[in-house]
């Protein structure tokens, strides 16, 4: 049977790591029975030099682009695309643009223990639907338990410093690569895709990895 590994580099604040997720869970959906697929998510951060209780995401977005105007054609822009994915996303609702470092944590932690797909589904849920400061622990607590996470004391697990060195580790490797925009999909540890490719674009890379185009 052929199995390819995908890693997929991204960070949780990122809407088109949102989309691209939707995407690859449908190419995946749509492969034959005979590929076998393992996928890993490792770390990105769109805004490393954000402090870590985060910002408000209006004066944020207000800053980088110019305008809250000039902000909000942008979410429209990623909100028809999203639609088109078959997802949902509130920008209305989020007031804080947040320091991801500790979500990667939980990310990290949920690879460990089997569930990662599950918690990063989690994660954009809470963000990009609900609003809520992923930042935060006692959101980032309700994302575990989402994701299957709940035997877990995520409170003390963020207090401490589990998973900040392999985190990091993640961080340099993404750099190393070359990696500025996400999501960036890798195949097999070589071959890449990077952005929201289309469901069909992710399908046919994994049929050609695997002889099967």
């Amino acid at each position: 049977m052929p199995h390819i590994d995908i890693t997929v580099i991204s960070d949780a604040i990122c809407p088109w790591c949102f989309i691209g997720k939707r995407h690859l869970d449908l190419a995946l959906a749509d492969l034959p029975d005979e590929i076998s697929v393992s996928v890993a998510w490792h770390p990105f951060e769109l805004n490393p030099d954000m402090p870590i209780e985060g910002l408000s995401r209006r004066d944020y977005r207000t800053a980088k682009f110019g305008s809250w105007e000039r902000s909000r054609e942008l979410d429209a822009q990623v909100e028809a695309a999203a639609a088109e994915a078959g997802i949902t996303i509130h920008h209305e609702r989020m007031t804080r643009t947040p320091n991801t470092f500790n979500a990667h944590r939980l990310i990290w932690l949920a690879g460990e223990q089997g569930v990662q797909s599950a918690v990063v589904s989690a994660l954009f849920q809470c963000y990009f639907v609900d609003g809520e400061d992923i930042g935060d622990s006692t959101v980032l607590a309700s994302a575990a338990q989402a994701g299957g996470l709940a035997d877990i004391d995520i409170p003390a697990f963020l207090a401490g410093d589990q998973g900040r060195s392999e985190v990091q580790a993640g961080l340099d490797q993404a750099r190393r690569l070359g990696v500025s925009g996400v999501p960036t999909f890798i195949f097999n540890g070589s071959t890449g895709l990077s952005g929201a490719q289309p469901p069909e674009a992710l399908r046919q890379a994994i049929l050609e990895i695997t002889g099967r185009s």
